[in-house]
């Protein structure tokens, strides 16, 4: 149980802390339907009974007050529909606020760095996150937290109405009422919740191994694997349908639990109002008023059969997510360098998330502000590690860390399907129009914009669809531009562009990068001949740093790729 009260933890200290005020006066507004409910039943009861026997004699009709009784029923009446319509306006809007606070701020958590190069494993994982396990949230506060709160406050109220009758009555009743709803909402979502665990797991299975399908149709056919991965998804339904029909057996259970607890309460309360009514010590009246208010209290309880159900679901998406909650805020930045460096390296050691292996091992290294620096060495090497290193994506081990506020521009471009104002405004969102053109114009990018029947505003498609390849790149080297730091890393820029393209791209890059420290990982020689040291890197381990105009430096391009 502590486990769970950890997970839920964060969850609710964001609900109370974005919308405090709207949940507590949707939980009071849901309180206030629920009590003008029994009061409303149990008061028409009385003046049901009140005015029968009042008409079996003339002097008590002509003295009855059918006034005061029937302005109280069309009060209560009024007060339950005016608290029920802005229960819903309230909880819902409340919750839908707080759902989008979650989203934004599990966004965030999974930018963090590590989480993000783990989700770029599993891209499916964070569609889940943001959309399923979000969705099963809102079961906390609508179906869990205010169904329980009012109905222990529903029994307590009916405890003391009965009480006031006789305080035995009041007292047992409370204790069954409060014992009984709530153990039976306790004992179903505790048989539930393995099943509901499994259907989200079905349900996610279901609909990754869809997309998987209608994504990559050309390609299951192509490898013979289409009729597996139909035989996949039928897997996954039927998994999902076995755990839907174990819910539904429990929520038939539940159903007929409440049925008979409403009808022992009622039994029990039948007899006990009528041993009162015959020791004269209540009057008929009051005996169907004390009748109706137990047979009422049993509603709210109740209203917690679905929160039951879904409490499984809703404790495993609070399991994922509330871990990425707390690691959203900002990660603190990296310790700033000597005067006149862009960053020192000193005995560093980094490891990858979940690796036993170091990814950079023993690394020492200097970059003076302006100079340019190429990291060479094969795939998987620690070119990438030593970028996400300074980017400060990749914590140190061991060693020390300094560094300038850097930007990463990574081997593959990512593009959003939004206009090519919104992909470049994720760079620098307030930068005014004419900074827009300007970092087009510097990749070489703003005459083709210039050509689209939109310009700046067209739309691109899924993933950038819409451009080359090497408008592509040549749009993610504007967004570069437009970051005004004093540090670029750069991981092969213009990897897989045709020559005349590279060659444009990196003279437009080098103009631009003046006075600014870059970092270039490479292994194709004309990336690396615009740096002026060149540092090998072999197995994690630096092996090698040679300058611009040594030997050792024409010799170790001499062994890259050529253009």
């Amino acid at each position: 149980m502590s486990r769970y009260a950890a997970d839920l933890k964060p969850i609710l200290r964001l609900f109370f802390a974005e919308r405090r005020r709207a949940l507590l006066l949707g939980a009071a507004l849901s309180a206030a339907t629920v009590m003008a409910g029994i009061a409303l039943l149990g008061l028409s009861g009385w003046f049901i009974t009140a005015t029968s026997l009042a008409g079996l004699s003339a002097a008590a009709a002509i003295t009855f007050d059918v006034f005061a009784p029937s302005a109280g029923i069309r009060l209560l009446a009024i007060i339950r529909t005016v608290a029920r319509y802005g229960e819903r306006l309230a909880t819902h809007d409340a919750t839908l606020g707080v759902l989008t606070a979650l989203r934004e701020r599990l966004f965030r958590g999974f930018a963090e760095a590590g989480a993000a190069r783990a989700l770029s494993r599993r891209p499916a994982t964070l569609l889940f996150r943001l959309t399923a396990d979000i969705d099963a949230l809102d079961s906390l506060y609508l179906r869990i937290l205010v169904p329980a709160a009012v109905a222990v406050g529903a029994a307590l109220a009916a405890s003391v109405v009965l009480g006031i009758m006789h305080p035995l009555f009041g007292l047992f009743s409370g204790l069954f009422l409060s014992g009984a709803g709530l153990g039976l909402p306790l004992i179903a979502a505790r048989a539930a919740r393995k099943h509901a665990r499994r259907r989200a797991h079905g349900i996610e299975a279901l609909r990754s191994r869809t997309i998987d399908l209608v994504a990559g149709q050309t390609d299951l056919l192509m490898a013979g694997r289409l009729a597996a991965q139909s035989s996949a998804i039928a897997a996954a339904d039927h998994y999902a349908g076995r755990a839907d029909d174990r819910l539904n057996r429990v929520e038939t259970g539940l159903t007929f639990g409440f049925g008979l607890v409403s009808t022992l309460l009622l039994t029990a309360s039948l007899l006990a109002v009528a041993a009162l009514a015959e020791t004269k010590a209540i009057t008929p009246p009051v005996a169907a008023l004390g009748l109706l208010v137990a047979f009422a209290a049993v509603e709210p309880f109740t209203a917690l059969r679905r929160g039951a159900l879904e409490l499984g679901r809703t404790l495993l998406a609070a399991k994922r997510v509330a871990p990425r909650l707390a690691a959203a805020e900002a990660s603190e930045p990296l310790a700033a360098p000597l005067s006149g460096y862009a960053f020192s390296l000193a005995a560093v050691t980094a490891f990858h998330e979940n690796s036993a292996v170091p990814a950079l091992v023993g690394i020492d290294l200097t970059l003076p502000q302006g100079e340019r620096l190429a990291v060479i060495g094969s795939s998987g090497a620690g070119k990438s590690s030593l970028l996400a290193l300074l980017s400060g994506e990749l914590p140190a081990r061991a060693g020390t860390v300094a560094a300038v506020t850097a930007t990463l521009l990574t081997q593959r471009t990512e593009l959003f399907e939004d206009s090519l104002r919104g992909n470049l405004a994720l760079a620098n969102p307030d930068a005014r129009e004419a900074r827009l053109r300007e970092a087009l114009a510097a990749a070489g990018l703003l005459g083709d914009v210039e050509a689209m029947p939109r310009g700046i505003d067209t739309l691109l498609g899924e993933g950038g669809l819409g451009l080359s390849g090497g408008q592509s790149r040549r749009l993610a080297l504007a967004r570069l531009f437009l970051r005004d730091t004093p540090l670029w890393l750069i991981d092969e820029p213009t990897e897989g562009l045709d020559g005349a393209t590279a060659r444009n791209v990196l003279q437009r890059l080098s103009k631009m990068a003046a006075g600014r420290s870059l970092v270039i990982a490479t292994h194709i020689r004309r990336e690396a001949a615009i740096a002026d040291r060149i540092a090998v890197v072999e197995g994690g381990r630096i092996s090698e740093i040679s300058r611009r105009g040594e030997a050792a430096f024409e010799k170790v391009l001499d062994l890259l790729r050529p253009d």
